[in-house]
């Protein structure tokens, strides 16, 4: 990459970040952690068919679950996500359509409730994931205040 290219690279970059209104941006405060979680897909429904995770709202249901127990496992929770990223595929049982509908009530379960309020920062893409039979993949980013 020339220096040039470069240049007007960076310079592409700061302007982008100078027109982001104030309440779209967040600074991890000092004495804060941030924890990144891979993206995840579901277990297969049954083992003897490694290839059936289920349609979209058994594998959003089973990815949470799995995601729960990796931020417990760091003393997190849902509240301390602050960001999450979906993959989704079309399903082929709904004529090649992502079901963001099945992918919804199963967030709304864990986000956005009495319990817990947060709503975390969320991006949903239509992909084709390499994980035969995988229609749905999460990652997410969450931060804490670490003693």
């Amino acid at each position: 990459m020339t220096n040039r290219l470069k240049f007007a690279c960076l310079g592409a970059a700061l302007l982008c970040a100078s027109v982001l209104p104030a309440a779209a941006q967040r600074i991890v405060p000092p004495g804060h952690t941030i924890f990144f979680f891979s993206g995840t897909t579901a277990d297969p429904l049954n083992a003897s068919n490694p290839n059936d995770k289920g349609n979209t709202v058994q594998q959003a249901d089973n990815i949470l679950n799995k995601l729960r127990d990796m931020l417990a496992k760091n003393n997190l929770g849902f509240g301390d996500v602050i960001k999450a990223t979906v993959f989704l595929v079309g399903d082929p049982a709904k004529g090649g359509e992502i079901d963001f509908a099945g992918l919804n009530s199963e967030w709304g379960k864990r986000f956005g409730t009495p319990d817990q309020p947060n709503r975390p920062s969320r991006s949903a893409i239509q992909v084709r994931l390499p994980t035969p039979g995988a229609l749905v993949e999460i990652e997410l980013v969450a931060e804490k205040q670490m003693p």
